[in-house]
């Protein structure tokens, strides 16, 4: 199902509580389609049996319809921890739009989105959340808490970042993700949503950094925002084009089929060493194109909790 085409009538995000419950309800109802066939209705109740566990709490009446062992969930085991962590650069931004909707996206309209159904399913579970947000500073930060207002709360943050216009603001991913490493003090699951533009000698301090948060015992998954069109593909037409750096304000004039091939060689080769890197430290790489619609995301999320818990 192409959840993005069933909303499509909500324009922009004014309510994004009502848009991140109709891309999570959409998403169940396509559940059939994915590996948690007959896991869709009784989701946020239910978790999947684990051998040697207790059999006196499976749902034989689920497994009837399923074929499938799951246990019924209690509040006290509803201890999940979630942190977001979201990159609020310049280019993010991009692509440039007036106003971003399903069918106008940008890459950290994409983030916010894809954060807030996650959100969504974590209030439904009563698990908690936290958030952190950087540019070339510290944005924001709140700790990973369970309550109805705090998911409130951390919902109109991810709307104010919908409304700020960043200018030529770059940042260095690390500096950041060493200071949340040091203030989650409980194990979590660190959702990071980023485009990974940096300089090559940032590199090895950003995984330094994300190895912080793997040694405090923390599962990470790196979503890569990207707007694979443009970005990766460098499908543009043949006019002479300016580039310009969205966070330096730097421009080439130039003929993209020029240096079409070469482009899409270096971003390729980009790719794979960082997933042999994130692969080397056990962390969850994850494409995230723009242009797509969240079934990704929310299935990403859901085999991480699974292994999470």
């Amino acid at each position: 199902m192409d959840i993005n085409r069933e909303i499509h009538k909500t324009s922009g995000f004014a309510n994004l509580d009502l848009l991140a419950r109709q891309v999570v309800e959409g998403y169940i109802s396509g559940m059939h389609k994915s590996p948690f066939h007959g896991f869709s209705a009784e989701f946020a109740e239910h978790k999947i049996y684990n051998n040697g566990e207790s059999t006196k709490h499976i749902d034989w009446k689920l497994y009837a319809r399923t074929e499938k062992l799951y246990t019924r969930r209690y509040e006290e085991e509803t201890n999940m921890r979630c942190h977001f962590i979201i990159d609020n650069s310049t280019s993010m931004h991009y692509p440039k739009t007036e106003q971003i909707n399903l069918d106008s996206m940008n890459k950290i309209g994409f983030s916010v989105l894809a954060s807030a159904s996650i959100m969504q399913i974590l209030k439904r579970q009563r698990d908690a959340m936290g958030l952190s947000v950087y540019s070339d500073k510290f944005e924001y930060y709140a700790p990973e808490m369970g309550s109805e207002r705090h998911y409130f709360m951390l919902l109109k943050e991810l709307e104010e970042l919908l409304k700020k216009r960043q200018q030529n603001k770059t940042t260095q991913t690390y500096t950041y993700l060493h200071q949340i490493a040091e203030k989650l003090k409980r194990r979590s699951l660190v959702l990071l949503f980023t485009d990974m533009f940096q300089a090559d000698a940032e590199e090895a301090k950003l995984f330094e950094a994300l190895r912080h948060l793997k040694h405090n015992r923390h599962e990470v998954v790196l979503f890569h925002v990207m707007d694979k069109k443009r970005e990766l593909s460098f499908e543009f037409d043949n006019n002479p084009r300016r580039f310009t750096d969205v966070e330096t304000g730097a421009e080439v004039d130039l003929y993209s089929e020029n240096i079409k091939e070469n482009y899409q060689k270096e971003v390729a080769k980009y790719i794979q060493d960082l997933k042999l890197e994130c692969a080397r430290y056990k962390i969850n790489y994850v494409p995230a194109d723009i242009n797509e619609n969240f079934e990704k995301i929310l299935t990403t999320y859901l085999i991480e909790k699974q292994k999470f818990a």
